[in-house]
């Protein structure tokens, strides 16, 4: 299978990535195709709610790095969406770039299968992301394969010491 996993972290090296890695290695593990897009430093801007796309073929009127993004997901059968929780919610980062999916609303999505990979130093921050989520997925008819939720991480690299980021790993590996 090949999947694409966007990381909306804009730490470099930190928890969300350390995530994103531990899911790619058990992917790798099992034959799945994995291409990681960290959004950090892309330049991806807000949708502009034109419509332009849906009398182009899905062709965004923007010309910004979203472009690569939605390339790599129009050849993939699975996206991952990876994100620290800031104040209840994704980040903006990887926001920005599912609002610009917006770009294939009426084209559709190659991919149908997707997963959720949240963490963040407290625990019960979790539910705006995954019911934002989940509307999506069930409104999309994607296929949802998992949320997996990382509470405690504190400090960056303090995922390292965590139990639950075997799961990401036994996630990723059982994929296929």
């Amino acid at each position: 299978m090949k999947i694409a996993i966007l990381n909306g972290s804009p730490r470099k090296g930190g928890n969300t990535e350390i995530m994103t890695d531990t899911f790619v290695k058990g992917a790798k593990e099992s034959g799945n195709e994995v291409t990681k897009i960290n959004l950090a430093g892309k330049k991806i801007a807000g949708c502009l709610g034109c419509q332009y796309c849906f009398s182009h073929d899905g062709v965004c009127v923007q010309k910004d790095d979203m472009t690569d993004v939605l390339a790599v997901l129009d050849t993939v059968d699975m996206v991952v969406f990876a994100s620290p929780i800031y104040w209840f919610d994704i980040t903006a980062q990887l926001k920005c770039a599912i609002d610009r999916l917006y770009a294939r609303g009426k084209m559709g999505f190659h991919f149908n299968k997707t997963a959720l990979l949240l963490d963040s130093a407290s625990d019960g921050v979790y539910q705006a992301a995954m019911a934002q989520y989940k509307s999506t997925v069930a409104y999309l008819q994607w296929e949802d394969k998992g949320i997996f939720t990382i509470p405690g991480t504190t400090d960056k690299g303090s995922i390292k010491n965590l139990e639950k980021l075997n799961d990401v790993y036994e996630f990723g590996k059982s994929l296929s």
